[in-house]
């Protein structure tokens, strides 16, 4: 018996989405919207096609390679490379999608090696990637394959664990992926803000903006950023400490507005220091108007315990809610140890919505 092989084909990027050469993004844009609603049923965590192409084009920070597999004239396959160029030398992210009528025929396999072969001649030697998987079965019972963290679980039997598996890639950590529903219950913002406000008392003022950071606040900014880094908690994950400074800061702000994002940003300011305690960011894009994403939050270490990043995710959502009222649901990710900050979560009313599997190989 023969192996089948598949042709490989690299995506080029194109200048703009309605640039002459712009039809196989367009194409590839369409079969990972199919992905996503295979996946989903819906197209909350896909990206707009505006998006796509501005966060996939390389920079200082990152590069990209992006690949498909067409039968009989149609995309039915993908898979991509992710190069990070300042941290995480060592690591490659990838992803392999194949549609579903079209699994079983090595595709998937063909393209993940592939993906491989171009990581190991960048020198890297740590591979990650991650498997989705919507609600519905029972994180208690039989069945369930448990991360290297010991929290979480992803089904034993799913097609994406089990193609992982046999690769030789080991689940490191679960992510819980929630949602909630928009507007929240009546009087539940004023609850918590009151009883945050309680704790905090007046040692801190809670600062906002919309899409770039006050020069003023701008270096504490990138010093926030980089403990993301080092404060989340990631199992056996490698992940380097990230370094950011103002231009970095800059970097991903402009970056996020040529994809169409409009970002809400809210800090929490150490009255007596001048120092940020902490920040939260909220997104959203016209092109996906009934839906906003919950991206970072963190409190620094030496400002715990004071319900900070409760005040700074009230903050947001207040201000969502009276700029952008035809939002339906807000989404959000957190590895599933990470207790206190899923607490703040399901106090605001965060529901589960799926599973992330992180998942690691060494070489």
């Amino acid at each position: 018996m023969t192996t089948p092989s598949y042709r490989i084909e690299p995506l080029f990027l194109p200048a703009s989405l309605d640039a002459p050469d712009a039809t196989d993004f367009l194409e590839f844009s369409d079969l990972s919207d199919a992905v996503v609603l295979e996946l989903w049923g819906n197209l909350d965590r896909a990206a707009p096609p505006k998006a796509r192409l501005e966060s996939w084009r390389d920079d200082d920070y990152s590069k990209l390679r992006l690949f498909f597999v067409r039968l009989d004239g149609r995309m039915v396959a993908r898979s991509w490379v992710r190069l990070t160029q300042k941290e995480n030398l060592q690591d490659a992210f990838l992803r392999v999608d194949v549609l579903n009528g079209f699994s079983g025929r090595g595709i998937g396999l063909a393209l993940l090696r592939h993906a491989e072969a171009l990581a190991t001649e960048d020198g890297r030697s740590t591979l990650q990637s991650f498997t989705e998987h919507a609600p519905g079965f029972d994180l208690d019972g039989p069945g369930i394959l448990r991360p290297g963290t010991g929290t979480g679980g992803v089904p034993a039997t799913a097609r994406g664990v089990r193609f992982a598996v046999a690769a030789g890639y080991t689940l490191e950590q679960v992510t819980r992926f929630s949602a909630l529903d928009m507007p929240p219950s009546d009087g539940v913002l004023d609850a918590l803000e009151r009883e945050a406000a309680g704790i905090a008392g007046d040692q801190y003022e809670i600062l906002g903006w919309t899409d770039r950071c006050p020069d003023e606040h701008v270096e504490q900014m990138a010093a926030l950023m980089s403990r993301m880094s080092t404060d989340s908690p990631a199992g056996a994950l490698h992940y380097d400490a990230e370094v950011w400074d103002a231009p970095r800061v800059r970097h991903v702000e402009d970056e996020w507005k040529r994809a169409g994002l409009e970002s809400l940003v809210a800090v929490a300011r150490h009255k007596a220091s001048g120092e940020l305690a902490a920040y939260s960011v909220l997104q959203h894009s016209d092109d996906k108007p009934w839906l906003a994403e919950q991206d970072d939050t963190l409190v620094a270490k030496a400002h715990r315990g004071h319900r900070l990043g409760m005040l700074v995710k009230v903050r947001n959502l207040r201000r969502l809610q009276r700029e952008h009222p035809e939002v339906e649901r807000v989404l959000t990710f957190n590895a599933a140890e990470n207790d206190h900050m899923l607490a703040i979560n399901v106090a605001l009313g965060f529901r589960p919505a799926g599973y992330d599997g992180e998942w690691q190989r060494r070489r």
